[in-house]
């Protein structure tokens, strides 16, 4: 989180230091009091003072209450103004259209479904540098929690329902991506790799993917939704609207007329 590649990402982390950068107007002046009131009220100071009947001061109401209040202020300004502007939703700014990627959950794995390109993958998911990216994500079984730390923004997947998540990686590289969501005994081995590559990378990627000998039809599929870890694998996507039928929870697609 603290090495973003990616506009959402980036974003994230200038909210990041700007929340620590205000609260520490509270933490530094308290830490420093905490030591000078130490210092001055010790026994051998004879210039102390001891009020016993001192009960209450108007500016120091002030001031010990204002600064606190300007800390929610400004932390609830950024929040709201964040909360708008990386709305999973939102679609980035870009002058390419967006690579849409559909993301499944399984027990435990991660399923990337590239409709446009016919391929599928397993625990690997290969994007373009500078085009944004347009998740649709769904669960197949219990609700998990997909999250790329490099690129921003962790979001739930739930059964019977789809969500967007809009992301963007603006340099190539591998990027570690997770499951934050404790979803079973195999959830600690739902981690997958994000390849960043140069747009001319990822078009050989996707025709030697769709070349590959591993197909993923609807038995192919049932198979990979039992409970169980699985290595990275390349699959060519033989059901378009499977993402479809995953998340009306069909459970058994026979043929692509039939997912419609």
């Amino acid at each position: 989180m603290l090495d973003p590649k990616g506009p959402v990402a980036s974003a994230e982390h200038l909210i990041l230091l700007n929340a620590t950068v205000i609260m520490l107007a509270v933490i530094v002046p308290v830490a420093l009091l905490t030591l000078g009131f130490a210092w001055w009220f010790r026994k051998g100071n004879p210039r102390a003072t001891r009020r016993p009947n001192w009960s209450y001061s108007g500016p120091l109401e002030v001031v010990v209450w204002s600064i606190p209040l300007l800390v929610i202020l400004f932390l609830g300004g950024i929040a709201w103004l964040g909360s708008h502007d990386l709305d999973p939703r939102k679609p980035l700014a870009s002058e390419q259209a967006p690579l849409d990627i559909q993301v499944v959950s399984l027990d435990w794995k991660w399923l990337f479904l590239y409709p446009e390109g016919g391929v599928a993958t397993v625990n690997h998911l290969v994007v373009p540098t500078g085009r944004p990216l347009r998740l649709h994500l769904t669960s197949a079984s219990v609700m998990n929690s997909f999250f790329v730390p490099q690129l921003g923004s962790q979001i739930y997947t739930m059964a019977g329902m789809a969500t967007q998540l809009h992301l963007q990686a603006d340099q190539a590289g591998t990027f570690p991506g997770l499951s934050a969501q404790f979803s079973g005994e195999g959830f600690s081995d739902m981690r997958f790799m994000v390849d960043a590559v140069p747009p001319q990378d990822f078009a050989a990627w996707l025709a030697k993917a769709k070349s590959g000998p591993e197909v993923l039809d609807a038995d192919a599929y049932l198979a990979l939704a039992k409970p169980g870890t699985s290595a990275a694998t390349a699959y060519r996507l033989n059901e378009p609207n499977l993402f479809d039928a995953i998340v009306r929870g069909d459970g058994q697609p026979k043929t692509s007329t039939h997912l419609h």
